[in-house]
């Protein structure tokens, strides 16, 4: 019988190459590397059944009649939601879970960056300035996480350890470990009106879109940041510019954005109290070990006919 095909269609694809070899898999696939900018051979398209990518080119996925799983490489699956060329029984798994540990550093640096001097006294030692300057503290207050997943609940861990209170929202029901209350998304407005520091972690849906606007910024606390590491579409960001130059909120941290690199042009640059990160929330110099191991774990499964993990629900967009 004929081996299935992977094709590891990304660049610096050795990390993939090596974790399935380690496994034992190579023995049970055919694995091949394309660049990400050049494109299979039709017989490649036409005899693959495993694919890693970070998104094909469009209609592609017509050309792959034997395509049955898709390991993507992110977290966010929205681009590949709206592909016309994504068959319903195409079995579809997302990188969910490979940022739990440096996406919640990220955010932790942002909370520093806001209550620490450090920035200013960088400036300070340039101009050989001695200025004694008071940081306030992450202790006491309160923290709002919006989207309580695997990164939401390994930010409360790292977070409840500095002594914030921690509250949030998530889909599902009960409590959850490290978060002093969980409500139902329907509250969100109760998680804005009582934090210190929002924190979006939000996926891209059409029930997301612009979830951030103009009424929900006016919940906030006047002395409140919103930090968004989600998906850029979370925000309206023309009410998020207004919200800010009007005091109604203190400032905020972005990661994400709708554009990507965001233009010159953009309202968020040179805004003092907004904070333009270039999409580093994710990064990680093992990042693409990590996708490694989830993809060797839905090989396993593939191969001996198993349930895959990390499955996207299409109906709810993550």
């Amino acid at each position: 019988m004929t081996k299935p095909l992977l094709l590891l269609w990304t660049d610096g694809a050795g990390p993939y190459a090596a974790a399935i070899e380690a496994a034992g898999l190579a023995g049970r696939l055919r694995v091949e590397t394309v660049p990400r900018a050049a494109t299979p051979s039709d017989a490649q398209l036409a005899e693959a059944e495993a694919l890693l990518s970070w998104g094909p080119p469009a209609g592609t996925l017509t050309r792959m009649p034997r395509l049955r799983f898709v390991q993507t490489l992110t977290a966010g699956v929205e681009h590949w939601l709206s592909r016309p060329d994504l068959k319903p029984d195409l079995a579809l798994s997302c990188a969910r879970g490979t940022h739990r540990v440096q996406m919640p550093e990220n955010i932790l640096g942002a909370l520093f960056h806001i209550t620490k001097p450090y920035a200013a006294i960088t400036g300070d030692n340039a101009a050989k300035r001695w200025t004694r300057r008071v940081s306030a503290t992450l202790a006491g207050k309160t923290l709002g996480i919006l989207g309580l997943g695997a990164i939401g609940v390994e930010l409360a861990r790292k977070a409840e350890a500095l002594e914030m209170h921690v509250i949030g929202t998530r889909r599902g029901s009960g409590d959850l470990p490290h978060v002093d209350r969980v409500y139902r998304p329907e509250a969100t407005d109760e998680v804005l009106a009582a934090s210190d520091f929002v924190v979006l972690l939000l996926p891209a849906t059409p029930a997301t879109d612009n979830f951030i606007d103009a009424a929900r910024l006016s919940q906030m606390k006047k002395t409140a940041w919103l930090l968004n590491f989600g998906r850029g579409a979370l925000i309206k960001d023309d009410d998020l510019v207004a919200a800010v130059q009007a005091g109604t909120i203190a400032g905020a941290v972005l990661d994400v954005f709708r554009t990507e690199p965001m233009p010159a042009e953009h309202p968020f640059w040179g805004e003092e109290r907004i904070m333009v990160l270039p999409h580093i929330g994710g990064l990680h110099p093992e990042r693409d070990s990590m996708v490694a191991a989830l993809l060797v774990e839905n090989l396993h499964r593939f191969v001996e006919g198993a349930p895959l993990t990390q499955l996207v629900d299409r109906q709810a967009g993550y």
